[in-house]
């Protein structure tokens, strides 16, 4: 690049002698510099300081505009076909983070391998047979790892990937989001990047809030309800759907962009508190008769294992959405093992974050086995599943976590009779 070649070049030539032209940030010459632009009123600004400006934009994420994507939402979204990680390789990177739940890690697994090589086929353009897509809906308890299981695929992926709420969909018309808003999270999440948007996996939480209050005709609309599922349906299935890129409401003045779902998978997740009795039923139909079912083998302390799709229906999910739903799969609930390998096993696990914070302090933290024990313990009779734990762990934490920074602690064992003050301690604060 030559230097000078830009029009503070020219202009410098009228100025005043013995007037020397710098940069208006960093004070070096025109001498000192490649390129040196000029602004309005005498502003300058050389090259390296526009450099310096761009990667502190970049290294901010702040360097998306409508339209494009930066550098890091490209290397997310860039879809590269000879790269697919087979289902063994998804699952054990689920295995660093999600205790146990093998059925539904393995039905994840499966499914994002197929997504990916659906695209495969679609990017070939060769007449092959048509692969259909199989939206996923996962059912299991509060706290046994849906929403984990969303998020560290998350990580792992390719293509552009959002969680969103069921909870907050209305029909439209009424106060709440419009079911086309969870395309534009998903249009966000690729940095406003259509094609690969249109590539991209969703997962809907809280899909079993959606269900429909009641089979009983009412004067009341049910917004919330039946309205929404009968919403999502094409959106499921494959359709183009006019999506506001800001998301929000829809009104005559806005732009839309045009998206086709046809390729987009969708896995759902939901509690389906009380299922468990209509699997019940559903299993004692037959209880009489030449036709009686075996209910000696029935595993009733994990009834969710038996689930079908009618279960799905009879719970309040329309038939026509749990058609287009075609994969179930369950999560286990969480036994004391699997609890206790939560606290200490995963790469991420709640005993783990502890030791890293007080690190950081330079205190060296430490957990009896007897402490681990009482925090299990305590999880299961509250029956909150893995949540359970972090609630019961910031009990017993939270006094240390005030006093140690500012003492002279340079080692602390939690014990179990410590814990269990720490514990009953806020309960009985709680309680008053």
């Amino acid at each position: 690049m030559a230097k000078n070649s830009n029009k503070g070049g020219q202009s410098g030539q009228g100025k005043a002698a013995g007037h020397k032209e710098c940069c208006s940030f960093c004070g070096r010459g025109r001498n000192e510099v490649e390129v040196l632009f000029q602004g309005a009123n005498g502003a300058n600004i050389c090259n390296e300081c526009i450099e310096l400006g761009y990667t502190s934009l970049e290294n901010n994420n702040l360097t998306t505009r409508k339209g494009g994507k930066s550098s890091k939402e490209s290397s997310k979204t860039d879809f590269n076909p000879d790269t697919i990680l087979k289902p063994q390789q998804i699952k054990e990177f689920l295995d660093n983070y999600v205790v146990g739940q093998d059925n539904a890690k393995r039905s994840i697994a499966v499914a994002v391998y197929n997504h990916y090589k659906r695209l495969k086929c679609a990017s070939k353009g060769s007449e092959q047979v048509e692969i259909d897509k199989s939206n996923i809906i996962l059912v299991g308890p509060t706290g046994t790892g849906k929403t984990l299981i969303a998020r560290t695929i998350a990580r792992l992926l390719g293509v552009p990937f959002t969680i969103v709420d069921a909870t907050v969909l209305t029909q439209a018309g009424y106060v709440g989001e419009d079911v086309e808003s969870i395309l534009s999270r998903l249009y966000q999440a690729s940095g406003y990047n259509l094609e690969a948007t249109e590539r991209g996996i969703v997962f809907i939480d809280e899909i079993d809030k959606i269900a429909r209050k009641g089979d009983n005709p009412s004067i009341t609309r049910d917004v919330s309800g039946e309205g929404v599922q009968q919403a999502m349906l094409k959106i499921l299935e494959g359709t183009i759907v006019n999506v506001p890129p800001e998301g929000g409401r829809k009104h005559p003045e806005q732009k839309f962009v045009q998206v086709d779902t046809k390729n987009i998978l969708f896995i759902c997740g939901g509690a389906f508190d009380g299922i468990e009795k209509r699997i019940a039923q559903r299993l004692n139909t037959r209880a009489i008769g030449y036709g009686r079912v075996n209910t000696e083998s029935i595993d009733r302390e994990n009834l969710l294992k038996y689930v079908q799709p009618q279960d799905i229906k009879s719970f309040g999910l329309i038939p026509e959405l749990v058609g287009r739903l075609p994969v179930i799969t369950h999560l286990e609930p969480l036994s004391r093992q699997v609890l206790r390998n939560i606290l200490t096993e995963p790469k991420n696990a709640i005993i783990r974050q502890y030791h890293q914070l007080f690190a950081m302090d330079g205190i060296e933290l430490t957990f009896d086995n007897e402490a681990l024990e009482y925090i299990v313990d305590k999880a299961i009779e509250f029956k909150l599943g893995a949540r359970g734990l972090r609630s019961i762990c910031e009990a017993v934490m939270k006094d240390l976590m005030f006093e140690a920074p500012s003492s002279d602690i340079k080692t602390f064992t939690v014990t179990k009779q410590y814990a269990k003050q720490k514990f009953e301690e806020c309960a009985s604060t709680l309680t008053k």
